[in-house]
């Protein structure tokens, strides 16, 4: 810290109790003066040499009374101490701590150049010009100190002065920064085996951010305005600015994202965080996604304005497929049912959403406006990474027994005309669901289920779902079409046709063209039944074992053709209510014929096939 001595003489002032103070001089004191609650038993002589203020209280004063009463001196008691020890040449010691305190009260006391020259506002001034302002360390010191002292330090232009020094050392070049690495000494003490004779510290290369955390310590007002000062003059990057406001952010809102925000504290905590908002850089890509989504959780706790929080829902959908699935869990409010924040990550999907296509307003025959979309910014890659990123997040809030099912189904069509080669992470959320939700009905049942692509399933995730008795049998039936497919074509053989009913009940069609829906309807969105599942594993099992013995051709043929005619004859039987169905009222006899093998006997295959009807759902 850089220091300044005034004076020559011995330091005489002593100090009686907590009120009072005297000089220690064989002369007799003349005059008495109030500061707050402080008495200076003090000379006229020295004092109003050098103070036009104290001569005009001492010859205004009634009744020639040597009492003088100065109660708002700025810096109060101290400060004027310090003047006072100036007046008399005594030593006194100025530094960053004091300066602007004995800087005001000089003001105050009017201690100009025009009373006597030499006075204590040119030291001052000198002092500051010469060494304050240009030490990075006192310059924020000292700015600190201006806080308690306002409004004379803006008026003297203290702050302003201060700010700007400091502004102008973080825009330096790195190459003529003479960095102390104070924050960071012990660490890098330790690193090294508090090895005296290591000097890594002098030839540790200076990163670009290497003022933020200095700046931590002032104030959200101050910090504000050196923030602003650093972004007008154009020298720091964007991202290093980024990197200044979330090192503030981390020191200044402890906590944060956690709903943990001391109520007493609650107007000072919403204050900087709508600082911090607004001094965000307006480009993308400045914070990362994480950080923008705990600074939404903070302004979600701290109940923060509308304004305030839909720019960081903006951000964080400008940049969504950084995101992780815990970055998205954002609590509810207190007293709300839901465990979640549903509805601020629809309106973030949204914010995501609206990039991929710009919307331009265009005039037509000189009057009318028409609004014309055109492609966006977003890539395939993003659309995906998103995507997965929703899918994994609705595995979570599907775990709370408060979600309603239309937002879990809104939250996963937001994304739905995003491709994804797999749906793994979507049929886990939709069985964690129907887990979570056993009592929801048949038609909600077949509504979450028709969010998935059955043929996008992997064969681990297929193997579950036929397993799987909380799905209906119309998705389980479907599944196992799907992976019998794909063993067929994985295997060589000819991959059958995807029968007319199937395709139905992919689409989720089946049945549109009928006037009501049939009991057998109602029985294909019912749970699968152990019996069923049990069947339908079988046919699973059956399907493995006949594909790869497919692939040795030369070992076990007659095994391969058993197990081929096994696995036909389950396909008829499990499929012999769909084929049956697909040929009542429409012409999809081909259709079917074309599948896995036509049916001859509808009667004899439905004798054998387990009835659904009269039995319980399994949830």
């Amino acid at each position: 810290m850089k220091f300044m001595k005034l004076g020559s003489k011995p330091d005489l002032f002593q100090t009686e109790g907590s009120s009072i103070r005297y000089v220690a001089s064989e002369l007799e004191t003349d005059v008495v003066v109030h500061v707050g609650d402080v008495k200076f038993y003090l000379h006229k002589f020295p004092l109003l040499s050098k103070s036009a203020r104290l001569q005009k209280l001492v010859s205004s004063n009634e009744g020639n009374s040597d009492e003088i009463n100065i109660h708002d001196i700025p810096g109060g008691s101290t400060a004027f101490e310090i003047c006072a020890k100036f007046c008399y040449g005594m030593t006194v010691t100025l530094n960053a701590c004091n300066v602007v305190a004995a800087r005001c009260a000089a003001e105050y006391l009017e201690m100009h150049e025009t009373i006597e020259k030499g006075n204590l506002i040119y030291k001052v001034d000198v002092f500051l010009n010469s060494s304050i302002f240009r030490s990075w360390k006192d310059s924020i010191i000292v700015l600190q100190t201006t806080k308690s002292l306002l409004p004379l330090s803006e008026e003297l232009k203290l702050v302003g002065h201060c700010i700007d020094a400091i502004a102008s050392k973080a825009s330096v070049d790195i190459s003529k920064v003479n960095w102390s690495y104070t924050y960071n000494r012990k660490k890098i003490a330790e690193e090294n085996g508090n090895d005296p004779n290591c000097n890594v510290i002098r030839n540790r290369t200076i990163p670009n951010d290497w003022w933020v955390e200095d700046l931590c310590d002032l104030e959200i007002d101050l910090y504000k305005r050196v923030i602003m000062t650093i972004k007008n003059k154009g020298i720091i990057s964007n991202d290093v600015i980024g990197e200044a406001l979330k090192a503030y952010a981390y020191r200044k809102l402890p906590g944060s994202g956690k709903n943990v925000i001391p109520q007493n504290d609650m107007s000072k905590f919403r204050s900087i965080l709508d600082t911090i908002v607004w001094l965000l850089p307006p480009e993308k890509g400045c914070v990362s996604c994480s950080f923008l989504l705990k600074l939404l959780k903070a302004a979600i706790s701290a109940d923060s304005g509308e304004a305030v929080k839909m720019e960081l829902v903006k951000r964080v959908g400008q940049q969504l497929e950084e995101a992780s699935v815990n970055d998205l869990l954002i609590r509810a409010h207190e007293g709300e049912t839901m465990m979640y924040d549903v509805h601020v990550v629809q309106k973030i999907l949204e914010e995501f959403r609206t990039q991929d296509h710009i919307v331009e307003n265009e005039t037509e025959n000189g009057s009318e406006i028409q609004e014309i979309r055109r492609p966006g910014i977003l890539s395939e890659a993003s659309k995906l990474m998103v995507a997965k990123l929703v899918d994994g997040y609705l595995a979570e809030i599907a775990k709370d027994p408060n979600l309603p099912l239309s937002l879990f189904i809104g939250i996963s069509d937001m994304v739905s005309g995003f491709s994804r080669p797999a749906h793994d992470g979507l049929y886990r959320a939709i069985d964690t669901y129907l887990k979570e939700h056993s009592g929801i009905s048949k038609s909600d049942r077949k509504r979450i289920c028709r969010l998935m692509d059955c043929k996008k399933l992997s064969a681990d995730a297929c193997m579950h779902a036929v397993q799987n008795e909380r799905l209906p049998l119309r998705v389980v039936v479907q599944v196992l079409f799907f992976e019998q497919v794909r063993a067929a074509a994985s295997s060589g053989s000819s991959t059958p046709d995807l029968p007319k009913a199937i395709k139905d009940l992919n689409c989720g069609s089946y049945g549109s063209s009928r006037s009501a829906t049939t009991n057998n309807d109602e029985d294909w969105d019912a749970v699968a039944s152990a019996e069923e599942l049990r069947a339908l594993r079988g046919e699973l099992a059956a399907l493995r074992m006949g594909n790869g013995l497919v692939h040795d051709r030369n070992v076990g043929e007659n095994k391969a053709a058993i197990s081929r005619m096994k696995g036909l004859i389950m396909s008829k039987r499990i499929f012999s209510k769909i084929w049956s169905k697909g040929g009542q009222n429409e012409n999809s006899g081909s259709d079917s014929s074309e599948g896995l093998g036509s049916i001859t006997n509808q009667d004899e295959i439905a004798k054998s096939t387990p009835t659904r009807r009269g039995r319980h759902s399994v949830s």
